[in-house]
């Protein structure tokens, strides 16, 4: 029952993933790519590390991977945020991405 749970936690983060890569094609300017990766990227990594000590049980892997998830909850959003504040600062302008020819 154990491995059941866990798999299906580690699905829902490689949803949430592929969530992220289709925000990267369908979003158009650089903050809204950067803002749908980061989001996803943060809470796709976490679920799968999440069901792998599920599906693990308690041991001394499972406090590695805990420790992981606690990096990443801090670091990630963090280093997205030293990204875009970077661009908004060097007065990269928005511009959109992909031409739309309609």
């Amino acid at each position: 029952m154990q491995e059941i749970i866990g798999n299906i936690v580690i699905g829902a983060g490689i949803i949430f993933m592929v969530f992220g890569v289709v925000g990267m094609i369908r979003f158009d300017t650089f903050y809204t790519r950067v803002l749908a990766s980061s989001k996803t990227d943060t809470v796709g990594a976490f679920t799968i590390i999440i069901g792998l000590a599920i599906r693990h049980g308690f041991t001394f892997f499972t406090a590695k991977l805990v420790l992981l998830a606690v990096v990443i909850l801090i670091f990630n959003p963090l280093v997205s945020h030293i990204l875009v504040r970077s661009a908004h600062l060097s007065g990269y302008e928005e511009k959109k991405i992909k031409d739309d020819k309609k």
